[in-house]
């Protein structure tokens, strides 16, 4: 397979990774609602955004005190979980309940189980992906309906502002690229870029990327580039360029933090369910002008991204994931007639 076909088939199945998170919460805003899944009782108050914030920080410290003190398997065991308690909370909106104990969804219950296993004892490249974009819907969902608008785009703007300087300032997040890339857990999206690839046979990678990173990575090499931190942060490394005559592309696969496509999608699900204008019909979504222009924004944000990866640039993700999200959100809330007020929840 040639270094150009290699690229765009990375390039197809990045945003393919990144549509299965945004219309898998979609399809699930209204399933997590009328299971009261809000996880605040006001979704309007804008200090929900300072407090999830303040979650982040205290995640990244968490981490960054475990791999300072070899206590990397708590991380593993709490990512885990946490993928199981949200796998579960989708399967058993997606499952019938043909088998019920104690008002338990027992097929749910069994998928959610065998998805915390999976990622236990076989953390193959897909395996990582399926989980991932189950946990990002899941998530997604969550937030997009517990943040209204203007509580999601405070927290998008301070997000990128943090992602930009925990990058290009204090770099802290590039410590944690070291141990996270070894965990082999769901905190990032995997996209080989080789038909042998496998993610449980290459070892520590060379990059990575925060929730809002993407890099390249050789199978291989040791750690230097980013990661995730709550799965939230990251820096992307040197790579190679791609297009460029003099230079290859010879990198087994690129690895995206599964925070880059979560936080941007949270404003999609914000704007599809807390505005009623530019309704869009389409069979198990709830969709509106609005969210497609968040979401075509977060896509061409990637798209960015992807392009300044490639060209061997580091970048912070989230600046430009939320950034696009943003910009196409407000192009859509413009076009379908509401007010720049009203679009900014004020």
């Amino acid at each position: 397979m040639n270094d150009r076909i290699r690229v765009f088939a990375a390039v197809g199945f990045t945003v393919l990774l990144f549509l299965g998170v945004q219309f898998g919460s979609l399809a699930l805003i209204e399933p997590f609602y009328e299971s009261d899944r809000q996880a605040v009782d006001d979704p309007q108050n804008p200090t929900n955004s300072a407090v999830y914030f303040g979650i982040i920080l205290v995640a990244t410290a968490f981490m960054l005190a475990a791999f300072k003190y070899d206590l990397q398997w708590t991380i593993r065991g709490l990512i885990v979980g946490v993928s199981v308690m949200l796998s579960w909370f989708v399967f058993t909106e997606l499952v019938p309940p043909a088998v019920t104990v104690g008002g338990a969804n027992v097929l749910a219950v069994l998928g959610a189980l065998i998805v915390g296993l999976a990622l236990l004892v076989y953390p193959e490249w897909y395996v990582i992906d399926l989980s991932g974009v189950l946990m990002g819907a899941g998530a997604a969902a969550l937030f997009g309906i517990s943040f209204g608008l203007l509580p999601a785009l405070l927290l998008l703007t301070a997000l990128a502002i943090y992602d930009a300087i925990s990058v290009y300032g204090t770099e802290h997040m590039l410590d944690l690229a070291e141990g996270v890339m070894d965990l082999k857990i769901p905190v990032i999206l995997i996209v080989p870029t080789s038909l042998s690839y496998s993610y449980l046979s290459s070892g520590q990678s060379d990059g990575g990327m925060g929730d809002e990173e993407l890099a390249p990575a050789e199978t291989d090499s040791a750690a230097d580039g980013s990661s995730p931190a709550d799965a939230s942060a990251g820096a992307t490394t040197d790579a190679e360029s791609v297009g460029d005559d003099e230079r290859s592309f010879d990198r087994d696969a690129l690895y995206i933090g599964l925070g880059d496509a979560v936080i941007p999608s949270i404003l999609v699900v914000s704007a599809a369910f807390f505005l009623d204008a530019g309704a869009l019909e389409v069979p198990g979504l709830l969709l509106n002008v609005p969210a497609l222009g968040a979401l075509i924004g977060t896509i061409a944000g990637l798209l960015v991204l992807m392009y300044m990866v490639l060209e061997g640039r580091a970048h912070a993700g989230l600046p430009l994931l939320n950034g696009g999200a943003i910009g196409g959100y407000l192009v859509g809330a413009l076009a379908s007639g509401l007010s720049l007020a009203t679009a900014l929840g004020l």
